[in-house]
């Protein structure tokens, strides 16, 4: 196996080396002795990623170092943190969002932590649509003989917090002990077969869930400079992220030549994939969603 590209180096006594592939493209880890089964709890927070890692011969050149004693947390964001730099290079954002597809039409919910993105999917979930991405969405940028932009994949967790489950949706089971988030990727009908290849964006809304009935109205489009505000965070979610040790910052890993890309792809993004802003309970904003146009977006004019 040829392990030649990118790699990440996290050591700790003798290391291994592994090869993972996320959409398609082949990132390297340099850890510490693990089992493939190790990185099974790893998978569904590495976008893309579906399939074990495969171990492969050692090499030196390694990019990054993970700190001494560091845990599986610390070696996931350093993992996505690469994940974000690899997809960047090939023209791929890394965006924090949930993605939903209904009948090859795809919808972003974006929003910070707390927003409700996976409460509106849940919601959205009622209407026949299937979660493609539960926190990260991996956004392709048209090229040749693509419909416009696509999701070529995401992170298979579907990451909920009990309190705000049981006050939208209480007829779904929650564990004796559900802890602060339970992951729902397994619920019947929430996800539906993988799909085939990628699936066409038509449609992206930063949602606000909020428990005023009256606050229904329908989704607005926002003004082009909050709309780049809003890709552009969403873009770095995978760099903003505090290592547990040590004292590696990951947004320092992506050079300025990166940033200016990642930035003209977002500009492009907002000028081509228009941004609603929705605010309503779950449903009410699986309403609104279902009432927008769902036609691909970003393709040839």
């Amino acid at each position: 196996m040829n392990c030649d590209h990118p790699s990440v180096e996290t050591p700790s006594g003798r290391a291994g080396v592994w090869e993972l592939v996320s959409a398609g493209r082949p990132l390297t880890v340099r850890t510490r002795p693990m089992s493939a089964s190790t990185w099974e709890a790893d998978l569904p927070h590495l976008p893309g990623v579906t399939a074990s890692p495969q171990p492969c011969p050692d090499r030196a050149g390694a990019v990054a170092r993970l700190p001494k004693g560091a845990g599986v947390g610390d070696r996931r964001r350093l993992v996505n943190a690469h994940l974000h730099l690899l997809h960047l290079a090939g023209g791929t954002l890394a965006l924090h969002a949930v993605a939903v597809e209904r009948a090859g039409a795809a919808v972003l919910l974006l929003g910070g932590h707390g927003a409700g993105k996976t409460m509106t999917a849940l919601a959205l979930a009622g209407h026949g649509w299937r979660v493609l991405a539960g926190d990260v969405t991996l956004l392709d940028t048209p090229r040749p003989g693509s419909t416009g932009y696509e999701v070529v994949g995401g992170t298979s967790a579907f990451s909920v917090r009990p309190g705000a489950l049981r006050r939208w949706f209480p007829h779904l089971p929650l564990p004796a002990s559900p802890g602060d988030r339970v992951d729902l990727a397994g619920h019947p009908g929430l996800r539906g077969r993988a799909p085939g290849g990628p699936v066409p964006l038509t449609a992206a809304v930063a949602v606000d869930v909020d428990g005023d009935p009256r606050a229904r109205a329908a989704p607005e489009l926002l003004d082009a400079h909050t709309a780049v505000s809003v890709w552009w965070r969403a873009s770095s979610h995978l760099l903003d992220r505090v290592l547990d040790h040590g004292d590696l910052v990951l947004r320092t890993l992506e050079t300025e030549p990166l940033a200016n890309r990642r930035l003209l792809l977002v500009r492009a993004l907002a000028d081509r994939a228009p941004l609603h802003t929705a605010r309503g309970t779950p449903r009410q904003l699986a309403d609104q969603i279902e009432h927008l146009t769902h036609a691909p977006v970003g393709g040839p004019s």
